[in-house]
């Protein structure tokens, strides 16, 4: 292949960025394998997750760019992933096949922290990564059961143990060794030494993603935990009541004495949606934890709705993204792990630029209306069906030709969002009454949409 198409090619495909790491895709070295034969181009992007979750996104961005140039009839795009390692020299030590440590926690009990790590593990492993899970809620190890785990880990001499796989996931728990009936009565010593065996006594092999169920609170499981071993991040899990939120907010402090970070703020339990009849109920209250992600500047990973079916999967130690995977709830937690994952780049690969446009606050003061103040200041209010008609999804905007298909008359004059997901730290989807749900809105692009007139070609008033 001639020298000059290929860095026609690679220059062109700096202009396809990835939005959560905020650079191109060749800066980053993620294309590799580039090949042209007789007018047919083929190349291979390879991610920092295969749960990325913009990844066809970025693929189909990456093949328009390459179809445009003058020559070349198809393109072809091959998307892989390689998932980067928390830099560490006492993890490489101890842990050296095991990408990254991610602890879940939560300030109190009964808030579903448990279930949240289960299902977020078995999520990660379906979308095709290496994952463990270390059950280390000593107390009140559920993880086995969630699971479904039949078989205990196998022993091999030097007390080392090969843990079991349920759902593509290892799993290693206190509850493996707890016979029915009894309780954990242990001090911090014994905690300790449990949590540095469960490290370094299990055959975890080679892990991208090792997901660590902590026990509530703020107490020696944690603390020896961050102690004995770098961590990636710890995401955090509250329901939205306020009071929930103020003692979730004790764990975040804990963390940040422990130079832990934190890669974000789940909300479960954030609303129970009908079965019958369609109505949503907020009955522990909606959007606590979105609000506090916005204000203390920390990323929000999505909210988990208040369902039966949640509950019931997991008692029949199946959870739910196995069992429903079509179901709203593990949608829900798919975008949670989708967000989660896309943390864990953006911690390894050193952040995000500093000037990128970002809303301290997402509000609907009515029904067909978005209010976004962002953290400069600038408030922008936006009517509902504007945004709907802004969308740039496939199904809303031509693939090639870039031209709208979304025709005026085609959006009711009272759509408004029935809900809005975060996408990483970068962007929004809405889920509009009229069922579509596909467009992300990046937060510069909405930026640019403000209705001030000042906004659309720098992105600041």
């Amino acid at each position: 292949m001639p020298v000059e198409r290929e860095t026609e090619i690679l220059e062109v495909l700096r202009r396809v960025r990835d939005p959560d790491l905020g650079r191109d895709i060749v800066s980053l070295g993620f294309v590799k394998n580039v090949r042209v034969a007789d007018g047919n181009v083929a190349f291979t992007i390879e991610l920092t997750t295969p749960a990325c979750p913009v990844r066809e996104q970025l693929k189909e961005e990456a093949r328009q760019a390459v179809l445009a140039l003058p020559g070349f009839k198809n393109v072809e795009v091959t998307m892989t992933a390689q998932v980067r390692s928390t830099p560490s020299e006492k993890k490489e030590k101890m842990l050296p096949a095991v990408k990254n440590i991610v602890p879940v926690a939560s300030g109190k009990g009964g808030v579903g922290k448990s279930t949240v790590s289960a299902n977020l593990a078995v999520t990660l492993a379906q979308l095709g990564a290496r994952v463990g899970l270390m059950d280390a809620d000593v107390y009140g190890p559920s993880i086995p059961m969630i699971m479904g785990v039949k078989q205990p880990p196998q022993a091999l001499p030097g007390n080392r143990l090969i843990p079991p796989v349920e759902h593509g996931v290892k799993i290693i728990s206190v509850g493996f060794f707890i016979r029915p009936g009894e309780a954990v009565i242990w001090r911090g010593p014994m905690l300790h030494k449990t949590v540095e065996q469960f490290l370094s006594n299990v055959e975890w092999g080679e892990l991208d993603y090792l997901i660590v169920d902590l026990p509530p609170g703020t107490g020696d499981i944690q603390l020896s935990l961050c102690q004995t071993i770098p961590l990636t991040g710890a995401a955090v899990v509250a329901t939205p009541q306020d009071v929930a939120l103020q003692v979730a907010e004790k764990a975040i402090i804990m963390f940040g004495k422990l130079n832990t970070p934190v890669l974000g703020l789940i909300e479960n339990m954030s609303g129970f949606v009908c079965p019958h009849c369609g109505a949503r109920e907020e009955i522990f209250g909606s959007g606590g934890a979105r609000t506090y992600s916005m204000e203390h500047d920390i990323p929000f990973l999505g909210e988990i709705p208040l369902a039966t079916e949640v509950r019931q999967t997991s008692d029949s130690g199946l959870p739910i993204v196995a069992a429903a995977p079509d179901s709203p709830a593990a949608k829900a937690f798919r975008q949670v792990a989708e967000n989660l994952a896309a943390q864990v780049s953006i911690r390894n690969l050193g952040g995000v630029p500093e000037d990128r446009p970002t809303p301290a606050e997402i509000s609907q003061p009515k029904r067909g209306e978005v209010r976004i103040l962002w953290k400069d200041g600038h408030e922008s209010l936006y009517q509902a069906r504007d945004l709907r008609l802004a969308c740039l999804c496939a199904l809303c905007v031509d693939e090639v030709s870039r031209k709208p298909r979304l025709r005026a008359e085609m959006i009711p004059p009272d759509v408004y969002p029935s809900a809005i997901h975060p996408v990483g730290r970068y962007a929004v989807r809405f889920q509009w009454s009229d069922g579509h749900s596909t467009g992300i809105y990046a937060f510069d692009y909405l930026r640019s949409l403000c209705p001030c007139g000042k906004c659309g070609s720098t992105g600041t008033a």
